[in-house]
C-alpha cells in the first residue's frame, strides 16, 4: 500500500501567501506551540517576509510563527539553523568558496590562457563562467560531460575558442578548489539539501514541514520536496499548477528523452509558464493528478474564472486556434484593465495616479510589479510629488547609488589623467565635501569649471596647473582666479595620480588608493547609509580577494572592472515607505498579493526580457548537456505574469515607444488582447496622466525689444560687433549691456574660433620674430599643432600645411608690397562713438597706399552681404587707419583682401576681395568701400548707441547666423509668428 503524498497547489486567482498562512493556521494553529515548532521552506528571503506579513494579517492578534527557511539563501545552513547541518555530524560538509574569491580566481585563469583579455573583461567573463558552472552544479551535470558531447557539425570559430578556453579553465578550477579546501556554493547547497532529505526520510520530524512557493526545478530541491510530500506532517504547496490542462497539452511541454539512435533531444516548450513546474513535478517522481487544490479562500482573491482565463491565454501556440471555441467564462478577464500610452513618462504618471487613487480607500493596498527599473524610479518620483514615500524592494544597482558613482568617478578621472570632464564630474559629486564646507567647495569648483572651458589642456594634474598659469588668452583672469583653489584640490588627488601612473599595477594597490582618495574627498560620509556600507563591503572584499585574481592590471581597466561588479550589487532601501504601497521586481513579487496589482512595462524585450546569451557555451552544447535553454527565462516571466494576473484587480501598462524608437507590445499583452477580444481600457487614467501636467493656457512671449535709456548705452564698439548690432540688436544688447557670454563646452573639440586664433597667433609670430622668412612659417605652425588634440592634429595638419605654404608663395608673389604691421589694436571717434578694431595685417602697397589683409580659416563674406551693408569689417579697419587710429599707420586704404585658408578649385588657400575697380560681380569700387562703411556705421551707431531705438531680436536673421542668445530671447516661441 502506497502512502498518499501531501501535494497541493494554490491557483493563480488566489492570494498565495494569505491562503497558505490561513491554511497552516487552520491545520496547526490549535496549539500555538505546535505552529511555532513547524518549519516552512520558502524560495527566497523576500518570500519569507511576504508570508510573515500574511501570517500577521491572518492571526488578528499575537502569534508564534513557524521557522521559515529560504532554501535559496547563500548561507543556507546559517539561515536554517542546526537542523540542516548539525554540529555532531560525522562528516561535516566543507565550506563554500566565496563568490568573489571564485570570480577572481576564474578571471586569473582566463587571463592566463588568453593574454588579449584585459582584467576588466576577464572579470566580466568570469562572472558568466561562474553562472554557467553553477547551472551545471545545480543541474548535477559533471563538467567532464563536455568531453562526451558529440556534435554532428563543427562549431564556429568563436564558439570553438570559447569552448576550448572553458575546458582549460574547468581543468584548472578543481585544483584551485583543492588548494583552498573548499567546494562550490551550489554544490554545498545540494549536499545540505540531500543531507536533510536523507535525515527526514530516515527519521521523519515530529513537527510539521511545509515547502511552499518553491518552483525551482533543481534535482536536489526536487528530491527534498519529494521527501517533504511523503512526511506524515509534510506538505508541498506549489503556486499555479494547472490541474485543468488537458493531458495532451501537458505532455506537449516536455522534457523529452533523447532519441536512442541520434542521441538528440526533442525541443521542450520552455517558454510555457507551466514548463518549469512540470519539470519539477517530473523530477519529484510524482504525477500532476496527485495534486489537490489548497482549499482556502481569502479576501484578496479574484473570481475563480480568472484562473481559467489565464490558463487559456497561456496555451501553447499550436492550440490557440481553440480560443474561438472556448466558453465566454474561460475568455473573460473581468477586473483586468489595460493602460496603453504614448511614452514612458505618461506610463509612469498613469501608474502613480492609480497607486494614489488606491490610497483614497481606507485599508486598500496596491503594488507595482515591473522588471523595468527606470519605470519603477519614475513612478516613485511621481509619488514623491504627493509626499508619498514608496520603496522599490528590487533595489538599485550600487553603480548608480551615490557612493558607487563617486568611486567610479574617481577611478574614471584618474584613468583619464584628470581630463576636465571627468575631473569636474568628480569634484561636483554631491558626496564631496558634503556638509557645512560644501558651499565654499562648490564656489571653488565653479571657478575651476569656468577656467577649464574650451579645448582639453595637457594631461595630468601638472597639465591643468600649466593651463591655469598660462597668462595668455581672453580667459586668463578667470584661470588666474582658479590657481589657489586648484592647488588645494590637486594636493588631494596627487596620491591616486601616482598610483595610476604606472602601466601595470597590483589591483590591491589601486583599490587602496581609491578608498583613501574617496575618504580624502568625502570623509567617512561616503561609507554611511545602506549604500555606503554596500560600497565599503565591496571594496573590502575586493582588496581581500584581489590576491587571487590577476597579479597586475592596467589602471585604465579599473573603472570598467568596478562597474561590472557594482552593477551586480543590489542596494535595497531600509523599510520606511508607505505601508500600503510597494514597488517590486518580478522576483520580489512572487507570492505577493495586493488589492490592486499594476503589471508595468509590458513590452517585448522588457517583459519578457531578452534572454542574456551564454558567452561560453553555444546553445546546441547547452541543449546536449541538458542545461536550461535561454528561453526558459521567458517561461518564468510568463509564470510571473500569470501569477500577477490572479490579483483581484489588475492594471496592465505599456508605452508605445521608448526613448529612442517605437516599441512592440509584449507577446503576453497580445495574447490577452486576442483571447479577450480586447482588454478593458483604463481611459480615465490615460486622460488624467495627460491632463495633470497640462498648463492650461499657453501664452508665448512676444518678440523681445528692450529699450534701455540712451545714457547707459555703450559709447564704444569693436568692428567685429557692428554686424551683430545691425542684424541682431538684441544679441548685441545681451553681450554688451547684460554682459552675457556663451560658455565654451568643457573638454570641447577645437572650434573654428579656436583654430582661427591659433593660426593668427602663428602668423603673428612669423611676422614679428621671423621677418616673414619663408622657411620659418611651417615650423611655427607645426609647433602650434603639437599642443592640439591628436585627433584634431591628424585631421587638420595636412590641410593647414598646404594652406601656409600657399601663404608663403602668395607673399613672395608680390615683391612690391611689404608688411607694415601685424595684430595691432586702435580706434577713432566717429558719430559720437569710439570705434575700435584690431587688424591682422596692413601692407604698404607699391603706389603709396595701404592694404588691409584679414586671414580667414573659413569662407570669406559674400558680395551680397557687403552690398547689403554687412561684413564691412575691412572697410571699418580702413576707416580707422585713414584717420590715424593705428599708431604708425597712415595713408589711404586701396586694397582690401581676405586671405582664406579654405579649399577652392582643389587647392588650399586663395585671395578674396569685396572691391573691384571695374565693379565685377557686383563688388564695390575701392574708393567707395571706406566711405560706405563709415556711412553705414554712423547710421547704425546713431540709431542704437547715441539714439533711442529698441534692440529688436533677430531684426535681419539672414545676416545673424549665430545662435548664442536664441534661448535667452526665447526665439522658438515667436520666430515666424512676429517677423517683421
Amino acid at each position: 500500500m502506497t502512502t498518499r503524498l501531501n501535494l497541493y497547489t494554490i491557483p493563480p486567482h488566489r492570494a498565495f501567501a494569505d491562503a497558505l498562512a490561513q491554511g497552516l493556521i487552520r491545520r496547526h494553529g490549535g496549539d500555538p506551540l505546535r505552529l511555532a515548532r513547524g518549519v516552512v521552506l520558502v524560495p527566497t528571503n523576500r518570500a519569507k517576509r511576504t508570508i510573515t506579513d500574511a501570517f500577521v494579517r491572518a492571526s488578528g492578534g499575537g502569534l508564534l510563527l513557524p521557522r521559515m527557511v529560504a532554501i535559496g539563501d547563500p548561507e543556507l545552513d546559517e539561515a536554517a539553523g542546526p537542523f540542516l547541518d548539525p554540529a555532531d555530524d560525522d562528516a561535516p560538509i566543507p565550506p563554500a568558496v566565496d563568490p568573489l574569491q571564485r570570480r577572481m580566481i576564474l578571471a586569473r585563469l582566463i587571463e592566463a590562457h588568453d593574454p588579449s583579455v584585459d582584467a576588466a573583461e576577464a572579470v566580466r567573463l568570469a562572472g558568466d563562467l561562474g553562472r554557467t558552472l553553477d547551472q551545471m552544479l545545480v543541474e548535477e551535470i559533471a563538467p567532464s560531460a563536455l568531453r562526451d558531447v558529440v556534435l554532428l557539425d563543427h562549431l564556429t570559430v568563436h564558439w570553438q575558442r570559447a569552448l576550448d578556453l572553458f575546458e582549460i579553465v574547468l581543468e584548472k578550477w578543481p585544483q584551485e578548489l583543492e588548494k583552498l579546501g573548499r567546494i562550490g556554493l551550489a554544490e554545498r547547497r545540494n549536499r545540505l539539501l540531500d543531507r536533510v532529505a536523507g535525515r527526514w526520510r530516515a527519521e521523519p520530524p515530529e513537527r510539521f514541514v511545509c515547502a511552499a512557493g518553491i518552483t525551482t526545478s533543481a534535482p536536489a530541491i526536487a528530491r527534498l520536496l519529494r521527501v517533504v510530500a511523503g512526511l506524515p506532517q509534510g506538505q508541498v504547496v506549489l503556486p499555479g499548477v494547472d490541474l485543468a490542462m488537458a493531458d495532451e497539452e501537458w505532455a506537449m511541454l516536455g522534457p523529452f528523452p533523447a532519441d536512442p539512435v541520434s542521441g538528440r533531444r526533442r525541443r521542450s516548450l520552455e517558454t510555457h509558464p507551466q514548463f518549469h513546474l512540470k519539470l519539477l513535478i517530473d523530477r519529484m517522481g510524482v504525477q500532476r493528478g496527485e495534486f489537490e487544490t489548497w482549499r482556502v479562500a481569502t479576501e484578496l482573491d479574484a473570481p475563480p474564472a480568472r484562473s481559467k482565463a489565464i490558463a487559456s491565454a497561456m496555451m501553447p501556440a499550436e492550440r490557440t486556434t481553440l480560443w474561438s471555441d472556448l466558453p465566454a467564462g474561460e475568455r473573460r478577464l473581468a477586473g483586468v484593465r489595460a493602460l496603453e500610452v504614448a511614452t514612458p513618462a505618461e506610463e509612469a504618471q498613469g501608474i502613480a495616479l492609480a497607486l494614489r487613487q488606491a490610497l483614497e480607500e481606507p485599508g486598500r493596498t496596491a503594488a507595482l510589479v515591473t522588471p523595468d527599473r527606470a519605470l519603477a524610479k519614475r513612478v516613485a518620483a511621481h509619488c514623491a510629488r504627493w509626499g508619498i514615500a514608496i520603496d522599490d524592494s528590487a533595489g538599485s544597482a550600487l553603480a548608480i547609488m551615490p557612493p558607487g558613482t563617486l568611486l567610479l568617478a574617481l577611478a574614471e578621472a584618474a584613468a583619464q589623467s584628470f581630463a576636465p570632464m571627468a575631473l569636474l564630474a568628480l569634484l561636483k559629486h554631491p558626496l564631496v565635501r558634503a556638509g557645512e564646507a560644501r558651499i565654499g567647495w562648490l564656489e571653488q569648483v565653479r571657478i575651476l569649471d569656468l577656467a577649464l572651458r574650451g579645448p582639453r589642456p595637457p594631461a595630468g594634474l601638472a597639465g591643468v596647473t600649466a593651463h591655469l598659469a598660462d597668462p595668455e588668452g581672453y580667459d586668463a583672469r578667470v584661470r588666474a582666479r582658479a590657481i589657489d583653489a586648484w592647488a588645494e584640490i590637486a594636493a588631494q588627488l596627487e596620491p591616486i595620480e601616482a598610483a595610476f601612473a604606472a602601466e601595470m599595477v597590483p589591483p590591491a594597490t589601486l583599490l587602496a588608493q581609491l578608498r583613501e582618495g574617496a575618504e580624502r574627498l568625502c570623509g567617512e560620509r561616503i561609507w554611511a547609509g545602506v549604500d555606503g556600507r554596500a560600497a565599503a563591503a565591496l571594496l573590502d572584499d575586493l582588496e581581500r580577494e584581489a590576491v587571487h585574481g590577476p597579479a597586475l592590471i592596467a589602471p585604465a581597466s579599473l573603472p570598467a572592472l568596478l562597474r561590472t561588479l557594482m552593477d551586480e550589487v543590489a542596494v535595497r532601501p531600509p523599510q520606511g515607505g508607505h505601508p500600503r504601497l510597494a514597488i517590486l521586481g518580478v522576483i520580489e513579487a512572487r507570492l505577493h498579493a495586493a488589492d490592486l496589482l499594476v503589471l508595468g512595462g509590458l513590452n517585448e524585450g522588457v517583459w519578457p526580457g531578452l534572454p542574456a546569451p551564454d558567452p561560453w557555451l553555444a546553445p546546441r552544447i547547452r541543449s546536449e548537456l541538458g542545461l536550461p535553454g535561454l528561453e526558459r527565462r521567458i517561461g518564468l516571466a510568463a509564470h510571473d505574469l500569470a501569477q500577477g494576473l490572479g490579483a483581484r484587480e489588475v492594471l496592465l501598462t505599456r508605452a508605445k515607444r521608448d526613448a529612442g524608437a517605437p516599441t512592440i507590445a509584449s507577446r503576453f499583452w497580445l495574447r490577452l488582447e486576442a483571447l479577450s477580444g480586447g482588454l478593458e481600457r483604463a481611459t480615465e487614467l490615460e486622460a488624467w496622466a495627460r491632463a495633470i501636467d497640462v498648463p492650461g493656457v499657453h501664452e508665448p512671449v512676444t518678440r523681445p525689444e528692450p529699450c534701455p535709456p540712451v545714457a547707459i548705452r555703450p559709447r564704444s564698439i569693436p568692428v567685429t560687433d557692428v554686424d551683430r548690432l545691425k542684424a541682431d540688436p538684441y544679441a548685441f544688447y545681451a553681450k554688451r549691456m547684460l554682459r552675457l557670454r556663451p560658455l565654451d563646452p568643457v573638454d570641447a573639440d577645437p572650434s573654428a574660433a579656436w583654430r582661427g586664433t591659433a593660426v593668427h597667433d602663428a602668423l603673428e609670430q612669423w611676422a614679428r620674430h621671423d621677418g616673414c622668412d619663408p622657411e620659418a612659417l611651417e615650423p611655427r605652425v607645426l609647433e602650434m599643432l603639437r599642443a592640439a588634440h591628436p585627433m584634431m592634429r591628424a585631421l587638420w595638419q595636412p590641410r593647414l600645411i598646404e594652406a601656409v605654404r600657399w601663404i608663403v608663395r602668395e607673399t613672395a608673389a608680390h615683391p612690391a608690397r611689404r608688411i607694415l604691421a601685424v595684430e595691432q589694436e586702435g580706434g577713432v571717434d566717429i558719430a559720437g562713438v569710439r570705434l575700435t578694431g584690431k587688424f591682422d595685417r596692413i601692407d604698404a602697397m607699391g603706389d603709396g597706399t595701404i592694404g588691409i589683409v584679414d586671414y580667414k580659416t573659413g569662407q570669406p563674406p559674400s558680395t551680397k552681404a557687403v552690398r547689403a551693408g554687412y561684413s564691412l569689417q575691412l572697410g571699418l579697419l580702413g576707416l580707422i587707419a585713414e584717420r590715424g587710429g593705428f599708431a604708425g599707420i597712415s595713408g589711404r586704404a586701396s586694397c582690401f583682401e581676405y586671405w582664406s585658408l579654405a579649399r577652392r578649385n582643389g587647392e588650399f588657400g586663395y585671395v578674396a576681395t569685396p572691391v573691384d575697380p571695374a565693379e565685377k560681380y557686383g563688388r564695390m569700387k575701392p574708393e567707395e568701400f571706406v566711405p560706405t562703411a563709415a556711412e553705414n556705421f554712423a547710421d547704425t551707431a546713431g540709431r542704437y548707441l547715441t539714439g533711442g531705438e529698441a534692440f529688436t531680436a533677430k531684426l535681419h536673421p539672414e545676416y545673424a547666423p549665430y545662435s548664442d542668445y536664441d534661448q535667452l530671447m526665447r526665439r522658438d516661441e515667436w520666430y515666424g509668428r512676429e517677423r517683421r
